[in-house]
Parts: C-alpha cells; structure tokens; sequence
C-alpha cells in the first residue's frame, strides 16, 4: 500500500509540473510518514548520495562549460564549423552538428548545448532561409552528443553509483558520439537537398586556417581532459579543475571575452546549477533507498528475465524502458533510479557494466529530444520563439536516426568498448 502511495503521489506531482527533485522528495516524505520511519533518514540518505569524490567534478566541468560560453568560445567554435562546411548544401546545419560535437565535448551536457549553440544558431540559420522549426529541430537533436562524446555528467553519476571507471566510460562514449555527429550530419545535408536550403561561398583557404587556429583552443581543452584521464595525470575530478582553469585562461587572455566583473556573474550561476543537480542526486538516493528497501529492483528484474532471458530480446527490452522514462523524468534522477535495477538485468545477460552505462545514457539522451516533455524541445522553442509541437514535428527524422545508432551500440558492443580495451586493458 505505501508502495503504491509513493508512486502515485510521485506521478501526480510530475503531471502537475512540480520539478523532479521536489517530486522525488515530496513522494518519499509521504512514504516515510507511513512507514512510521524516522525522518532522520532523509538527511543520512540524501548525504550518502552526494558523498562521493567523483561527484565533485560535477560543478568543476559546469563551471569550464559556464566559461567557455560566456567567453564567447561557443562563437567561434560555430565560426570554424561553418568555415569548415558552409560551402555544403545546408552548411550551417552540418556546423549547428560540428559545434556541438565539439562544445559538448566541453560543457558534458545536453542543456547548455542546447541553449549555447542554440541563441547562435537559430537565429542565424533562419536569416540566412532555412526554416526557423528545422534549425530548432538540428538544435535540440545535436545536444543529445554533449553527454555521449567526453566529458559526461550522466557517466560521472553512473559511475558513482557502479564504481565503475569514469575514464573507461568516458573513452566508450567517444566513438558512439561521433557515429551519432556523422548520422544527424548524414541526415541534416540529406534535408537540405531535398528541401533546397541554402549554400555559402566556399571559405579561402587563409581564412579556414585563421578560424582553425582561433577555434584551437577550444578543441585542445577536450584533448587535454582525455589524456590526463587515460594518462593517468589527473582523476575526472582534477580534470574539471584543470578544465576550469584553462577556459578562465584561454577565456580571458586569448579569446578576450572573459573579464573579472562578469566572473560573480559565472560563479553564481554555477553553484546554482551543481546546487541544483546535487539537490537531485541526494534526493533521487532517498528515492532509490526506498525501491531497494521495498526490493522493487529485484522485482523489475524478475519481471524482465520472465518474458525472456534470450539476450537480443532483453537488450530490446531495456532500450524500451529507458527510451519511455526519458520522456518524462530528468535524465540524472532515471539514472540514479533505474541503472543499479537494470544493470543486474544487462550482466546478467552477458554485457559489460560499461558497455551498458553508455546504450543507458544514449537513452535517456535521445529521451531529452522526444515529446511530450522533452527538456531540450523546450529550450530550443523558447529560443526560437516556436510552438513546441512545430519543433516535435520537425525532429522526427533526427530520432530516427539516433535510434539507428542506438540499437548499433546496443547491439554491436565493440562501439563503446573497443577504444577503452585499447587505450586501457580489458
């Protein structure tokens, strides 16, 4: 009875629009008071969920991100993106792509990706003839890479909760990462021709070389990430450090777009996100403890291997569950909830911890950029100043393709797990 309480008060809540974190604390609360649990609970399990070293590296890469944006480096990202492709049939969409690619591989999140390449992009797309819904559209489906190519807010949460190595995991995201920029790429020039969106001059090839060189050090900030990590230079949360101080650098004395009076500015906005994301991961733990007191994991589990343990089947079965929650529930707390329950059933069926906490994020990804509730379909409207059902209607060719690439990482583990091998042993 308090089982089914928790979850309809939990639900009635998301309906209503209460955000997720106060959903998920409100529910427990309610669960709790039931029970006739001690409410001292709530702070012991909301601080085992944030008293984990790894997660400290979650603030340390939204500050780089904070940075980097703010320092005018998304710009010139775009710049070399479109220097680089502009000459194609629908260059400014394969640069909306190429800039997110590469700023994802910054900022490791889908929403500022989204709303960073987006108030670029948009708006100058549409001057320049494409239609406002299919720049929106390139927009939100391109932010899904952020978190897939390194680094990954959603893999340094998976990775806490599993203990499994955040470098490996940031190295199998890489590879799934660029088939997906190659796909959306694939797919937006495709669009373009069929639609007959416009075409630049192609770029002298002195000016590619300046916009490479200014766009340089954007792109080593991710290089510098990964060898440190693999290196074994730095942990992922000394990498964000290291990140943090580059772009503060690169920001202020190479690009010039930093000053000191808007730092206060970056810092406030900063805490204000990481505080927000560690209110969700404490309160998401609540959460999760009261499924695993109540065995609902197990449950689930049992549930899945009872319609099949044939492992193509079960693989299909756990892509469907991620895909449907990651329409509804915010992409950290459906980690934090859903992974330890479903890992059990992935290694139970013979896949790598890490091959499954890559297909698990991918997920919950592309669930960012489907209606009904899709984070990113919001922000990109909001951007755009489009209704969002004009936005839901024209991303559907980019779905289908990212769950092309998605059942090609499910299906075919080497995606995720050969560079890793590689670079890092079984």
């Amino acid at each position: 009875m308090e089982v089914i309480v928790l979850f309809s008060v939990f639900l009635v809540l998301l309906l209503v629009g209460v955000p997720i974190a106060f959903s998920l604390g409100i529910s427990s609360l309610a669960y709790l008071l039931l029970e006739g649990i001690s409410l001292t609970i709530v702070p012991q399990r909301m601080y085992a969920g944030i008293d984990t070293f790894v997660l400290l590296c979650i603030p340390g890469f939204v500050l780089a991100g904070n940075l980097m944006n703010v320092g005018n480096i998304t710009e010139y990202i775009v710049r070399f993106c479109n220097a680089l492709m502009g000459h194609i049939r629908g260059g400014l969409g394969l640069a909306n792509v190429g800039g997110s690619m590469i700023f994802g591989g910054i900022s490791g999140t889908a929403v500022a990706d989204a709303a960073s390449i987006g108030a670029v992009m948009i708006p100058g797309m549409s001057k320049s003839g494409y239609d406002k819904p299919f720049a929106a559209a390139v927009t939100a489906a391109s932010s899904t890479i952020g978190p897939i190519i390194p680094p990954s807010v959603p893999m340094i949460i998976a990775g806490s909760l599993t203990g499994v190595s955040v470098g490996r995991m940031f190295l199998a995201g890489a590879i799934p990462g660029l088939l997906l920029g190659v796909a959306m790429m694939i797919t937006t020039y495709l669009l373009a021709v069929r639609r007959r969106y416009p075409k630049e001059e192609r770029v002298p090839f002195l000016q590619l070389l300046r916009e490479a060189r200014t766009a340089f050090w954007a792109l080593l900030m991710t290089a510098i990430i990964l060898y440190g990590i693999i290196g074994g230079f730095f942990t992922p949360t000394e990498a964000s450090i290291v990140a943090s101080l580059y772009a503060l650098v690169v920001g202020m004395y190479i690009y010039k777009g930093l000053s000191w009076r808007k730092l206060p500015g970056i810092l406030t906005d900063t805490v204000l996100t990481s505080s927000a994301l560690l209110l969700l991961v404490g309160l998401a733990n609540l959460f999760g403890w009261i499924l695993t007191s109540q065995q609902i994991p197990q449950m689930v589990a049992d549930a899945i291997l009872t319609i099949s343990d044939n492992p193509i089947v079960v693989i299909l079965i756990l892509n469907l569950i991620l895909l449907f929650v990651g329409m509804f529930m915010e992409t950290i707390a459906a980690l934090i909830i859903l992974f330890p329950a479903l890992l059990g059933v992935a290694t139970g069926v013979g896949m790598d911890p890490v091959h499954f906490a890559v297909m698990a994020v991918l997920n919950l990804m592309i669930g960012l950029t489907t209606p009904p509730v899709g984070v990113c379909l919001f922000v990109v409207s909001g951007i755009g100043n489009l209704p969002m059902l004009r936005v839901a209607y024209a991303i559907l060719p980019f779905l289908v393709c990212n769950i092309a690439v998605l059942l090609l990482v499910a299906y075919v583990p080497a995606v995720s797990l050969w560079l890793p091998n590689l670079l890092m042993g079984q």
